[in-house]
Formats: C-alpha cells, structure tokens, sequence
C-alpha cells in the first residue's frame, strides 16, 4: 500500500489484522491452554460467527475504499453484528468454562 501510495484500503487492513488474526490468535491460545473451554458449544457457535463475520467486514472495508458506500454498509453491519456476538459468546464462554489454571514453565 505504502509503495504504491494506495491508501484508500487501510481499513481493511487494519480490520484483517486486528480482527482477523490478532483477536483469533488470542482466541485460540485460550482455547489450547483451556481446552474444555475450546470444545464447548460456545466456541464452536464464536468460532463460526468469526468465520464468517470477519471475511464479510474486511470485503466491506474494501468496498468503501472503491467508494461502494452504498451494498458496503449492509454487508458492514452483517459482519459486524456476527464478530459482535460472537465476542459476546467468546465472554461467557471463558466466565463459564475457564477455571483457574497454575502454569509451570
């Protein structure tokens, strides 16, 4: 983007890399310490609405950067809504199946 000065995807970027892969790296580095956590229900509901909200958010991302304001923002809200619940179920699923863990190095 930097070399060929075209900035207008900087959102998208931004959102693929937060989103897509730091929140998601978090995510499943709880689920491997916590595996009882990572074979719920829940995570297999959190990890399908990121799955699918994630890619949705990012092609809305690019489609403001084409100026496409008008089907990016439906498609924005879809997405968003999907990462927002699946956030919320990634919550209850760590107060409901995460106990105290003690880790030796």
């Amino acid at each position: 983007m930097g070399v060929a000065d075209l900035f207008q995807f900087t959102s998208a970027h931004a959102h693929i890399n937060l989103i897509g892969w730091v929140s998601l790296a978090i995510t499943g580095v709880i689920y491997h310490i916590f595996p009882v956590a990572g074979e719920s229900k829940l995570a297999k509901i959190h990890f399908w609405l990121m799955m699918i909200g994630v890619p949705l958010l990012a092609f809305s991302m690019i489609l403001f950067g084409l100026g496409q304001f008008g089907i990016g923002g439906p498609i924005s809200g879809i997405g968003g809504i999907f990462i927002f619940i699946g956030a919320i179920l990634f919550m209850i699923n760590i107060m409901k199946n995460v106990k105290e863990k003690v880790i030796t190095l």
